[in-house]
C-alpha cells in the first residue's frame, strides 16, 4: 500500500512588489510577453516552494498557484 502524506500546504503570497517592479521596467506590450510571464511564475512557484522549505507540498500545486496568482497580477495591472 503506497504510503499517504499528509502534509498541510501553507498559502505563501507573492509579494506584489516583486510583479509590479518587473512589469513596470516594460512597455504595456510586454505584459503579454510569454517568456516574461513564463519567469514571473517560475519565480513566484519557487518562492512557495522556499516559504515552506521545499519540504512536502506539490510543485504543480505550486505551478498552477502561481499561475493563478500571477495571471491575477498582470490583469488588474
Amino acid at each position: 500500500m503506497p504510503h499517504q502524506s499528509s502534509v498541510t500546504s501553507k498559502k505563501v503570497d507573492v509579494k506584489p512588489s516583486m510583479v509590479t517592479k518587473k512589469l513596470s521596467s516594460r512597455s504595456s506590450n510586454a505584459i503579454g510577453d510569454r517568456d516574461e510571464r513564463f519567469r514571473m511564475i517560475s519565480d513566484a512557484a519557487y518562492y512557495r516552494a522556499l516559504g515552506r522549505s521545499f519540504d512536502g507540498g506539490d510543485h504543480v500545486q505550486d505551478w498552477l498557484i502561481a499561475e493563478a496568482d500571477i495571471d491575477g497580477m498582470m490583469h488588474d495591472w
